[in-house]
């Protein structure tokens, strides 16, 4: 299983579209691959921790708990990443 993870707040602008990108990518991929990813969402209005390391950056996308893309996320790389993510395991 890969996990994908998205640090953002409520109001954030970027971090809807992040999850609009990541639920785009998600519908696109082969569905045997698509269940295989499990999208977590983490706020960092609520961890101390997520927010001391990532305020200035949200949205930030982690795949397996590393850094992916912050601020923008670009739909073909984000696949890419997932595809390779999973070829791994």
């Amino acid at each position: 299983m890969t996990t994908l993870t998205i640090i953002g707040k409520d109001g954030c602008h970027l971090c809807d579209v992040a999850r609009g990108v990541v639920e785009q990518v998600l519908a696109e991929l082969p569905e045997a691959r698509a269940d295989r990813i499990e999208v977590v969402e983490a706020s960092i209005e609520t961890d101390p921790a997520l927010y001391e390391l990532w305020w200035e950056k949200v949205p930030v996308i982690l795949i397996d708990d590393r850094l992916h893309s912050h601020w923008r996320v670009a739909p073909d790389r984000l696949r890419d990443a997932l595809l390779d993510a999973q070829a791994v395991k």
